[in-house]
């Protein structure tokens, strides 16, 4: 086991350390992503309260791929106050990676202080946000309150939740969607003229803020309106992120902008900035069936990993309870979906009853709570009945009531089944868990803050400990309003307070195109990789799924290092360079290391909590009740895959 060093500081946060193997001892935590041995200095004041310092969290092991290193009478940095663009390297106050609400709505307010570059991997609208159906949840009837919506929090996040960032949250969450209305989104309201409120699994009130069953979608549309129009922010399309650019300062490590791939023209575009925001979304794709667009690959908690970030809670994958199941529906489906197609929570809040093929009621026997349980106990009682029964998918059935209700509210749900010869105002609807949610991500602090100096998150992408171990329904939407306005002024004063020189765009090597390789020898490593990620997709459904056990876990992570060892090789073998960037190899890159947090994290943990059920630890444990921390490692050693690019080794 690796020895683990505390640093001098204050605070009150306990957290699990464990090897490798998953191995864990009390009150330090870290998890190693890799099979070797390494000094890590933990800080004992790491809260998600006061967030992460940037000097006491870890100290690196050099070696001969450090990152730049910044010399301490260094001029670093001049002041750019505007946007400066040529077709390689661009320059902005700041940058924000990803177009879904957390991104958007944090660009519209650094926007007022300085040019904003967002950079969206296809187009701004395709993200996790506009495929949010639900709602955002919101104290905003005299009958419900601040302390209800915290308590329903902490229930649903067993007990796990950070109680400072449920209580900013749940306070600052109802003005965060009154400016979302100011700014043009419109959302339903009942006969009386006021907010049409739904009630979700989880929740004791009717508090979900919604546009029918498209809410994301009338978010997005608004705040991508007020984006366009303004003129202090870029956007750049199909600019897809390669890694961030970190510099070393003794202990150190800063953000001053992000590579990107364009993957219309294929041409490698740096951005450097002073101040950048991750918004990039989850991790979905590591699944085989997912509700997330083809985009959520993880980018930002690899890339952010790869950075030396702090990663937090990865063992916690929320799988949405009811998918639409295509093999239940009268018309099948021409061609496999990219993405599962979600069939909101609001319909088992608004009076859906699951049954098996049966037509058997099930829920009461698994929890008094029935159809209103939270998400992570509907899944597990679907995965139950579907071993039990060995079928495929379990009923979903809103049809008891009346269709005009139905209809109006969820007409999306209903058009899209009705494609199918499904009408749901008649008949039940197919459904099946599909992964979701990634709860955990990259560690942030009140204010977004990482322990990356410059570098902020919100949105799926961050763990701020609002979720715990399970996210209550609706509750993604307002974290990241809240996190993306809570980022602003701390962003602000790091681009004010900034002497970096950001002309400087030298200090990192470039990535490279692979228009030097054959036809034949791309289309071989692309094609290898296709099937490869299908491979790991596979793996992660049969041994990292909704129930798990040790020997699955460590059977994942043998045959997942075993997978990545074969891909690097056969790579190299076929003539790619370390620096080489092309969409489908970075994206492979991403969701190895994505899957690698979350086995590495699950193996740490020795009990059922949440969304992490192992049938070797089936309850709680009291003294489990611990976010687990993964903490920056040391390059030396790992993957291509786990490394920045412009660290690669110089001399392969």
């Amino acid at each position: 086991m690796a020895t683990c060093v505390p640093a001098a500081g204050r605070g009150t946060l306990h957290y699990r350390v464990a090897d490798y193997k998953g191995r864990s001892c009390r009150r330090t935590a870290w998890v190693s992503d890799m099979p070797i041995k390494i000094k890590r200095y933990l800080q004992k004041d790491l809260s998600w309260s006061k967030g992460v310092s940037n000097s006491k969290v870890l100290q690196i092991h050099r070696c001969a791929f450090s990152e730049p290193t910044l010399c301490k009478n260094q001029k670093l940095f001049k002041v750019i106050s505007s946007c400066k663009k040529d077709n390689h390297t661009k320059y902005f106050d700041f940058s924000v990676i990803g177009s879904g609400i957390a991104g958007l709505r944090y660009a519209l307010e650094v926007a007022k202080h300085g040019t904003v570059a967002v950079i969206t991997k296809a187009e701004p609208h395709e993200c996790n946000t506009n495929y949010a159906q639900g709602g955002v949840s919101s104290v905003l009837c005299p009958s419900d309150s601040v302390e209800s919506h915290m308590k329903d929090t902490i229930v649903a996040g067993a007990y796990l939740c950070d109680k400072e960032s449920v209580r900013v949250v749940c306070t600052e969450g109802p003005d965060r969607v009154r400016e979302l209305i100011a700014m043009g989104a419109s959302f339903d309201h009942g006969e009386d003229g006021n907010l049409h409120l739904m009630r979700e699994g989880g929740h004791s009130h009717n508090r979900i803020v919604h546009a029918a069953d498209m809410t994301g979608k009338e978010i997005e549309r608004a705040l991508l309106k007020e984006v366009t129009s303004n003129p202090n922010i870029f956007v750049f399309e199909h600019h897809f992120a390669i890694d961030l650019l970190t510099c070393q300062n003794g202990s150190d490590i800063t953000c001053l902008g992000v590579d990107t791939l364009n993957t219309k023209t294929l041409e490698v575009v740096r951005f450097l900035s002073k101040a950048t925001l991750l918004a990039s979304g989850g991790a979905g794709h590591i699944y085989p069936k997912t509700t997330n667009p083809l985009v959520a690959t993880g980018d930002g908690i690899a890339m952010a990993h790869r950075a030396q970030a702090v990663i937090s809670n990865m063992e916690f994958v929320q799988f949405h309870p009811t998918a639409l199941a295509d093999e239940g529906l009268p018309i099948q489906p021409t061609k496999p979906r990219d993405n599962a197609f979600l069939i909101s929570e609001a319909v088992r809040g608004d009076g859906g009853i699951l049954y098996n093929l049966a037509m058997e009621r099930f829920m009461p026997l698994y929890d008094e709570r029935a159809e209103l349980a939270p998400r992570d106990v509907v899944a597990r009682s679907i995965d139950d009945q579907l071993k039990k029964r060995d079928e495929k998918y379990v009923l979903l059935d809103i049809s008891h009531k009346p269709k005009n209700q139905i209809l109006s509210h969820f007409p999306n749900i209903a058009s899209t089944c009705l494609q199918y010869g499904l009408d749901i105002t008649r008949h039940p609807i197919p459904v099946v868990p599909a992964a979701h949610y990634m709860c955990g991500g990259v560690h942030a602090g009140l204010q977004g803050e990482t322990n990356v100096k410059g570098l902020y998150v919100a949105g799926e992408v961050a763990c701020t400990g609002l979720h715990g171990a399970n996210r209550l329904a609706s509750n993604s939407l307002l974290e990241a309003l809240v996190f993306a306005q809570r980022a602003v002024q701390p962003s602000v004063n790091q681009m004010k307070s900034s002497s970096l020189d950001l002309t400087a765009s030298n200090l990192w090597r470039r990535p490279i195109v692979p228009f030097s390789l054959e036809r034949n020898a791309k289309d071989k490593i692309l094609s290898a990789t296709g099937e490869l990620r299908k491979e790991l997709q596979s793996i992660m459904f049969y041994y990292v799924g909704i129930v798990r056990s040790t020997m699955w876990l460590e059977t994942a992570e043998r045959k997942i290092g075993s997978l990545e060892a074969k891909w690097e090789e056969y790579l190299f073998r076929h003539g790619w360079k370390p620096t080489m960037v092309f969409p489908e190899i970075c994206e492979m890159r991403n969701l190895f290391c994505c899957a690698k947090l979350v086995v590495s994290s699950a193996l740490s943990r020795h009990e059922s909590r949440g969304l992490h059920y192992t049938i070797d630890f089936p309850h709680l444990e009291e003294s489990e009740r611990l976010p687990t921390i993964i903490f920056p490692s040391s390059s030396l050693n790992s993957t291509w895959s786990s490394r920045q690019l412009h660290r690669q080794p110089m001399y392969q």
